[in-house]
């Protein structure tokens, strides 16, 4: 990621939580908040519901490639945490992809 750094505090995850800014599809939720940095912070959250630890690291690794595959198309300055659910544990680099843009747009935090 070269403009992105990761959000690993609970605290960080937590404020943008309470920001109330979320868009859901099929596979994911994604909340963004507003930072004073230049570049964005990415998290990934996945609960123990999706699946094992082996499903759930998938996930994670899928929506880090996918967003640092497309971070120039994102918006600078912000905090993003997508939420995976429960429907996202068999997919597809593609559809983890495609549905990541998706909340993209509708956020409308792509350039």
């Amino acid at each position: 990621m070269l403009f992105s750094g990761s959000l690993k505090k609970n605290t960080d995850f937590r404020r943008v939580y309470e920001q109330k800014h979320s868009f859901a599809n099929k596979y994911f939720i994604m909340y963004i908040s507003e930072n004073a940095t230049v570049g964005n912070r990415l998290g990934v959250s996945v609960s123990k519901k999706v699946g094992n630890s082996v499903v759930r690291h998938r996930i994670k690794r899928l929506v880090r490639e996918s967003y640092r595959l497309n971070e120039k198309k994102f918006n600078s300055g912000l905090d993003i945490v997508v939420v995976a659910r429960g429907s996202a544990a068999g997919i597809g680099y593609d559809a983890a992809e495609s549905a990541l843009l998706h909340l993209g747009r509708l956020h409308g935090i792509l350039i």
